[in-house]
């Protein structure tokens, strides 16, 4: 009879004076007619990034270096063809007592909350009524989308001949119902107003469809199960609707920040600024904003370490807004 099998590790007897057989050991060789595979370094992929390039050359060029650069002139005074002088803080005491772009800060910041804050809102509006149309909405989305698009000169030319003081549409409206004239480009808050509506009228369809695609993301289900729990729009919108979408309405008005703040084309446009004009931005200066005035004091002035001292302290504004307004919107998300 065979013997039953052994069960566990079984063990090799060594003989006496004689060693036992020899253990099995992986071959470490590689088999016949197996490709070892092939070691790549980084200069391997040079026709890979020979061919990508030329974009960050021209980044490079163009973007990264001019960055730096005037970072380089807000501690040097250059007229742009003189020698360069170092003067180390002397841009950045001035600006700090330069009236004009305190000026300019304060008229930015008023452009910036009377075009951002109905943009957004307008734009959530528009994306939650759109999002509830049923027919013809293809065409509602690049009717909306249309002013993005459109150039900011030819819009701040068609807003100007619009909200003429003399011969604007509006004031010829606003004549056949008995209202008499009103200065729009000429009355320091109206100027700001004027602005702030074309900012408006460019930038809501942007934040609109930024919007859509969030409502559109939104699974249905959830809409259905507080239908059925006896929520009603209002409701279901602030309870359900905005807490989902916080993190969009956090992009949109980080974006936004960025943007409102750096508005140069319109009031530029609007008021034909020029070396020949006194009156940058408009009657008392009323539409001068930073970018506006780093504009006169650099291109106009040819005083370009002051201009790059504005535009860097500019960035530190924006840098700031851009945190509160994040902070503001992650405490109420917390909450």
């Amino acid at each position: 009879m065979s013997s039953p099998p052994v069960t566990g590790s079984a063990t090799v007897p060594r003989h006496h004076g004689r060693p036992g057989p020899a253990r099995f050991r992986p071959r470490r060789t590689v088999p016949a007619g197996a490709v070892r595979p092939e070691r790549r370094g980084v200069l391997s992929h040079w026709r890979q990034y020979l061919a990508i390039s030329p974009f960050f050359l021209i980044f490079g060029v163009f973007s990264f270096f001019p960055v730096f650069y005037s970072l380089y002139l807000a501690f040097q005074r250059w007229d742009g063809l003189g020698t360069v002088q170092f003067v180390g803080l002397q841009q950045f005491r001035f600006l700090w007592d330069d009236p004009v772009f305190w000026l300019s800060i304060r008229n930015t910041l008023v452009i910036w909350v009377l075009s951002t804050v109905p943009t957004l809102f307008g734009a959530l509006v528009l994306a939650t009524l759109l999002h509830s149309v049923r027919r013809f909405k293809g065409f509602y989305r690049i009717a909306l989308y249309v002013p993005n698009v459109t150039s900011i000169v030819a819009v701040s030319i068609f807003f100007g001949a619009v909200f003429s003081n003399n011969f604007g549409l509006v004031n010829a409206i606003l004549g056949t119902v008995g209202i008499s004239p009103v200065p729009w480009l000429s009355n320091p808050w109206l100027i700001k107003l004027v602005i702030a509506l074309l900012m408006t009228w460019m930038w809501t369809g942007y934040n609109m469809i930024i919007y859509l695609a969030g409502l559109q993301a939104i699974p249905a289900q959830i809409y259905e199960a507080a239908r059925l729990d006896g929520a009603g729009p209002i409701r279901t919108f602030f309870q359900i609707t905005m807490p989902i979408m916080r993190p969009i309405i956090l992009f949109t008005v980080i974006i936004s920040t960025i943007n409102g703040l750096q508005s140069f084309s319109e009031p530029q446009v609007l008021f034909g600024s020029n070396a020949a004009n006194p009156n940058l931005g408009g009657p008392g200066q009323a539409g001068l904003t930073t970018l506006l005035y780093f504009y006169q004091s650099a291109f106009v002035n040819n005083d370009y370490g002051y201009g790059a001292a504005i535009v860097w302290a500019f960035f530190v504004l924006i840098m700031v807004l851009v945190v509160v307004n994040w902070r503001l919107v992650q405490r109420g998300r917390k909450s």
